[in-house]
């Protein structure tokens, strides 16, 4: 107990109005995240259940019927003769081959760079962070420079190439294995006259798993969402992914584009649906990744 003095003013008590300013804040910044990213993703949801003059003329989160989303999807595929299907295939296998090639890389380039010592290694470490950090477009003109010199333009492997070297995912093997990876074990394994690729396919990738999984995810979300290079070096619309095939689709919904054909049953409800077709892959993904992406951003946080 805090003794006051007769006749000593008391202290108002402090709390409640930083309390009740920190509640506000928090509806605020809620209410700007429902305002900013849920209410656009509900509409966009919402949006293929209507038809093009339900979608003028209705509330904006008003539902339709699921008959109208069989109506926008016969359109979808009858655009082109399937060509949305085709792009969907052709961006499985340019994220896929990546996916493959980067795990192939990836991996042992972190581990080498984390376990070994070599004349050049800060050097290669240095490049790989200086990569990494700077933004992809401005990459593009010189690998596409590269890639007109090799003859590659316009083949899969213009594609699959580049985004099979990833800067990104070769910093976060090297981070795990220079934190996480115990040095008593691997010099265990050498005492025990295990060679150096016996340590890494027994050893290293076993306990490697969560990392891995977090570099396999990263790196074809970010091979299914790219755009710029295949839009550059791509010229046929039967070799475009499904992210350049939406840009495509976009110029020929007559609400975006005042040019385009009015017989080819491409409004905004189809639109909607083509996007959320794109982006459901990375979704289903995400949804049953979970537990391995968790686990791999926590590796490394502590040590037993």
């Amino acid at each position: 107990m805090t003794y006051t003095a007769p006749g000593s003013p008391t202290r108002p008590r402090r709390g409640k109005p930083s309390r009740a300013l920190s509640v506000l804040v928090v509806c605020v910044l809620l209410t700007a995240l429902l305002v900013f990213f849920v209410l656009p993703v509900v509409w966009l949801l919402l949006a293929p259940t209507k038809t093009a003059s339900q979608m003028t003329h209705d509330a904006p989160l008003s539902f339709g019927s699921f008959a109208q989303i069989g109506t926008a999807w016969h359109h979808l595929v009858d655009f082109q003769d399937g060509a949305l299907l085709l792009w969907l295939r052709n961006s499985a296998v340019y994220s896929g081959g990546s996916l493959l090639l980067t795990l192939l890389t990836s991996v042992p380039a972190g581990y080498a760079l984390a376990l070994t010592r070599f004349r050049g290694r800060k050097l290669l470490l240095t490049i790989t962070l200086v990569t990494m950090i700077m933004p992809s477009a401005t990459l593009v003109l010189p690998i596409f420079l590269e890639l007109n010199r090799s003859h590659l333009i316009g083949t899969a492997w213009s594609v699959i190439l580049p985004f099979s070297f990833y800067p990104f995912g070769v910093y976060l093997v090297y981070i795990y294995f220079a934190t996480s990876l115990p040095r008593e074990i691997l010099s265990a394994a050498r005492i025990d006259g295990c060679s150096e690729w016996q340590i890494f396919q027994l050893i290293a990738l076993p306990l490697a798993k969560p990392v891995i999984g977090l570099v396999a995810f990263f790196s074809f979300v970010g091979n299914w969402n790219n755009f710029f290079l295949p839009y550059l070096v791509l010229p046929n619309s039967d070799q475009f992914p499904v992210q350049v095939g939406l840009n495509q689709l976009l110029s020929s919904t007559p609400s975006f584009n005042p040019v385009a054909g009015a017989g080819l049953n491409i409004t905004i409800p189809e639109l909607a649906l083509a996007i959320i077709i794109a982006i459901l892959p990375v979704l289903v993904l995400f949804l049953f990744s979970q537990r391995t992406l968790v686990s791999g951003m926590l590796a490394g946080s502590t040590k037993e």
